[in-house]
């Protein structure tokens, strides 16, 4: 219940009604020619009062008590006989309280209309009404539903402070020059869907409950949303901004599907999940965390108390599906469930301050009868989505939920346009888990990639991790350096070195004597192959294969196509390695 300001109002009052605790008594403007307002008038005095007045008359009934039935004769005498509509002057109503619904649908306000501090006990209809002049509705409290469905606002329209407790419904309502709604409190569902905002829409610090719709709106010149805080939706689908844009929310979710931005965008949020699926994006725009409580004016924090149920602050990005990506810039946010299959100039979008993706599954899980253990890397949304739908999938990965499945096909050349957005920002080992990703969806892909194709990529995989997994190289690199010295101790170092021997031909008739030079074929031994002074001896002719050199060793003939084997792989696995970490640690 309010209860009246002690102190008596600015203008000629009532009085009607003093007590003890209320001095001041009725604080209607008294009507002209009486001591009384309206509402205390007898009955013979209102109806010459109600009779003097002509439609498009100013009328003055500030602080003045309405019940529905007073309310309603006093528009019938304002009533045009050609639109059939109430038309007033200038009106003034300011503290008044209107007990019942008040209805002003239809009414035109051809000058200004004074609602300031006004009381609607039973709610308030405004619907298809016209202001002509300004409308202040600061302060108001209207404590029911309040209707402004296709109202036209032809000049400034102010709702600063207004208290809307029951559904506030601006549904298609024409602000032609600004709206003001500072520090609104919306305690309900606010409903301003295909509302046009001609001029500046100011909603700093305003408050909503429920749901704050501004679908399909229109926004013709600067707007300036917020900072809102919202327990719900703030929905903003379809929406067109013609003009420059500051949007700052504490809200769960915020939805710009299909939203048009034909100028700068700057979207600061605090908790909001966003999905700006298939959005049109003409000019810079920006989707950043706010790390702190937002500031308003005279440094003073937006109240969050509607939203301390929900402790995280991180700003989550659902979908970019459709968007045009070249002038997007994202700024502290997460990004482990955003859909970007279908993002447009995806190579082109601008990652900033710490931006995270998405994990492959961690700890070792069984296939059947093998161990699978997943390298760490950042993935995609839909990766998770795509694996979790797969047979044999291991616990982990992240099933959609009410999402089209894509698979490898599609994914590749997201992956591929998230790599040169890394790679353009000189984030080369951010890069490096995309480039990753963009080879495993070419290896499981059946469609595009020939079977070929994935053979080579599949021993890619295997030996190096596509040149980014250096221990996986290592390990294989140790792998063959071990095979390679246990072959050549079995059969690749000789039984004893090598001699020459000579044998001389006499030619028939004597004199002269030749001597043809022979080098004895090197055998292998048959017993005490793994000797120290073997190893010593293999391991020599193994470490010079890593790095293309030859040893010099005499060798068996098993021997030698041994150390060529060995002069191929080897060094080509220690390549690898050193690509891989230099793909991680280069800048």
């Amino acid at each position: 219940m309010t209860h009246p300001s002690p102190e008596p109002p600015a203008w000629p009052y009532c009085g009607h009604g003093t007590t003890v605790e209320d001095l001041v008594g009725c604080r209607g403007v008294q009507v002209p020619g009486h001591t009384a307002c309206l509402a205390h008038l007898d009955v013979p005095a209102v109806a010459a009062y109600l009779a003097s007045l002509t439609p498009g008359a100013d009328i003055d009934h500030r602080g003045t008590s309405f019940t529905g039935t007073l309310q309603i004769a006093l528009l019938n005498a304002l009533e045009d006989p050609v639109t059939g509509q109430a038309r007033i002057g200038e009106a003034n109503f300011e503290s008044a309280t209107f007990q019942n619904s008040a209805f002003f649908g239809s009414t035109t306000f051809e000058r200004n209309a004074w609602f300031r501090s006004a009381i609607f006990q039973g709610g308030a209809s405004f619907s298809s009404a016209t202001f002509g002049g300004e409308a202040f509705f600061e302060a108001a409290t209207i404590q029911d539903v309040a209707f402004f469905e296709g109202t036209t606002f032809r000049n400034d329209a102010s709702f600063a402070s207004a208290t809307f407790e029951g559904l506030a419904w601006f549904r298609s309502a024409t602000f032609e020059t600004n709206a003001w709604f500072p520090s609104a409190n919306f305690q309900d569902d606010a409903l301003f869907s295909k509302a046009t905002f001609g001029g500046e829409a100011f909603f700093e610090a305003a408050t909503f409950g429920s749901e704050a719709q501004f679908e399909e709106s229109s926004f013709f010149q600067s707007a300036s949303l917020g900072p809102l805080v919202r327990v719900g939706r703030v929905v903003l689908s379809r929406a067109v901004f013609g003009g420059p844009v500051q949007l700052s929310v504490a809200a769960r979710l915020l939805e710009c599907r299909r939203t048009r931005w034909s100028s700068t965008a700057e979207l600061r949020l605090r908790y909001a999940t966003v999905d700006f699926a298939h959005a049109v994006v003409e000019h810079p725009l920006t989707i950043a965390a706010e790390a702190a409580p937002f500031v308003v004016s005279k440094r003073q924090l937006v109240v969050e108390h509607i939203l301390t149920g929900a402790s995280d602050v991180t700003v989550r990005m659902a979908s970019l599906q459709g968007v045009d990506a070249a002038h997007l810039v994202l700024v502290d946010v997460d990004l482990s469930r955003c859909l970007f299959t279908g993002t447009v100039h995806l190579d082109q979008l601008r990652l900033e301050g710490s931006c995270s993706f998405d994990k492959v599954p961690s700890h070792t899980h069984w296939r059947r009868w093998r161990p699978v253990r997943f390298t760490q890397r950042r993935t995609l949304a839909e990766e998770h989505h795509w694996r979790a739908s797969q047979p044999a999938a291991v616990r982990g990965w992240n099933a959609a939920v009410g999402a089209v499945h894509v698979g490898p096909t599609q994914l590749a050349p997201v992956y591929r346009a998230l790599r040169k957005a890394f790679e353009d920002s000189r984030n080369e080992p951010g890069a490096a888990d995309f480039y990753y990703g963009e080879m495993e969806m070419r290896r499981h892909d059946r469609i595009d990639t020939t079977r070929a194709e994935r053979g080579l990529l599949h021993g890619y995989w295997l030996l190096s991790g596509y040149g980014l997994r250096a221990s996986r190289s290592l390990g294989w690199l140790a792998a063959a350096i071990l095979v390679t010295l246990v072959l050549l101790m079995g059969f690749g170092l000789p039984k004893d070195s090598p001699k020459q021997e000579a044998t001389g031909t006499v030619p028939p008739g004597g004199g002269k004597v030749t001597f043809e030079i022979e080098k004895a074929d090197l055998q292998n031994p048959t017993r005490d192959k793994f000797t120290g002074k073997r190893l010593e001896k293999a391991l020599n002719v193994t470490l010079n294969s890593v790095v293309f050199r030859s040893s010099g060793q005499d060798l068996t003939t098993a021997g030698t196509y041994i150390e060529m084997a060995s002069r191929v792989t080897e060094p080509v696995l220690l390549g690898l390695a050193i690509l891989a970490v230099r793909n991680r640690v280069k800048r």
